[in-house]
């Protein structure tokens, strides 16, 4: 059986704030969404919050109109602002009930040419269980596999799984598994929070699988916060997550679970301080006791085509896509890998597919992690 993790960075449309190139603008007006959006779900604004909203507004284009290249304020219901000819904008909403409305992120579909890539890459893996990282819902993950891998031939995932998380960009997890492998239970941690608050960005949900021969596969799909932006503060909350991951699994080890899988997007290195409490000692509780999960890329076949990392330019520090296993899982790893050619390279550090050609047709900024398993 083959198991892998796949950030797709959306397969059909994304917004187009985290398509752009530009990083540090990003991260700027990503802070500054962020920030405002916390703002705005106070039950009262302050006249300190009301100065921060007419500047985070300003700094997010929407000082003149509700629509801005990479964000639109929504004023559904009531109104949060009011905008002057002469430029002045002034908040009038006293506290979230006097008005109905959000920020959301502009979105832009995805080439024709990059969907044909993140199809191609998902029908070359062959995988017969894949934990899927940045899918917009279900329903795209379905149109997916009906509409693109059918058209590449081969077998389509008879089973596929998403259930929306925290992320409100349409940024979620998901797993696909083949005909004969069923998903036979689901466990979300969306609502799991500690005194910080909301712990996981997106969710960690648990999924059970059914193997032929009577086993069980637990497989825990995970995309951690994002070290991009946020500062001290995304570290803290990366760290959290990991240390409740590692509850969650010694929690299922305890229970029985000998064959459990922790994949996706981490969003950071194997020896950084906010993965410890999964790939070393580190953290509170049961978390500051080594850890026994194992990174495939320990296993002495791994074929990393010269390259350690699996995102970007594929350097050490870029390594942060992992499928971590339980030790009876890591036993019975036969052969294991990363599959780079839906990745652009300027460089021509990899080989990529004939087609690709520019950067904005890849399948993502991404490789693909597998392990094959005697299982």
């Amino acid at each position: 059986m083959r198991l892998a993790s796949y950030n797709v960075e959306n397969l059909f449309d994304r917004a187009r704030l985290l398509a752009s190139n530009d990083w540090e603008t990003n991260r700027t007006l990503l802070e500054a969404y962020t920030e405002l959006t916390k703002i705005l779900q106070q039950q009262a604004y302050s006249a300190d919050d009301k100065r921060a909203i007419v500047r985070l507004l300003r700094e997010l284009g929407l000082a003149e109109s509700d629509d801005a290249a990479y964000v639109r304020l929504r004023q559904n219901r009531g109104r949060l602002v009011s905008r002057s000819r002469d430029g002045t904008v002034t908040v009038v909403a006293d506290g979230r009930g006097d008005w109905i409305g959000w920020l959301e992120l502009e979105r832009e579909t995805v080439t024709d040419l990059a969907v044909r890539h993140t199809a191609q890459v998902v029908h070359d893996l062959q995988a017969d269980v894949l934990g899927v990282v940045e899918a917009e819902d279900r329903w795209a993950l379905k149109h997916f596999n009906a509409d693109q891998l059918a058209a590449l031939g081969g077998r389509l995932y008879g089973h596929v799984m998403l259930i929306d998380g925290n992320d409100e960009r349409g940024i979620d997890v998901g797993l696909l598994t083949r005909g004969d492998i069923e998903i036979t239970g689901i466990v979300s941690h969306v609502d799991d929070a500690d005194l910080a608050g909301p712990v996981f960005s997106r969710d960690c949900p648990e999924l059970t699988l059914a193997l032929p021969g009577g086993r069980r596969l637990l497989v825990l799909v995970n995309h951690l916060k994002s070290k991009g932006y946020g500062g001290s503060e995304a570290n803290v909350r990366r760290k959290r997550q990991a240390q409740r991951i590692r509850e969650v699994y010694e929690q299922r080890r305890a229970e029985g679970h000998d064959l459990v899988a922790v994949v996706g997007d981490l969003n950071d290195t194997p020896t950084s301080d906010p993965l410890s409490p999964l790939l070393g000692a580190g953290g509170t509780g049961v978390a500051a006791t080594p850890s026994d999960l194992r990174d495939v890329s320990a296993f002495a076949g791994f074929d990393d085509g010269g390259w350690p990392g699996t995102y970007g330019t594929a350097n050490k520090g870029n390594k942060i896509d992992y499928i971590l296993c339980s030790p009876a899982l890591f036993d019975r790893i036969t052969a294991a890998g990363v599959h780079r050619k839906g990745v652009w390279t300027a460089s021509g550090r990899w080989p990529m597919y004939p087609t690709l050609t520019r950067e904005q047709d890849a399948a993502s900024d991404h490789a693909a992690v597998w392990a094959d398993l005697d299982l």
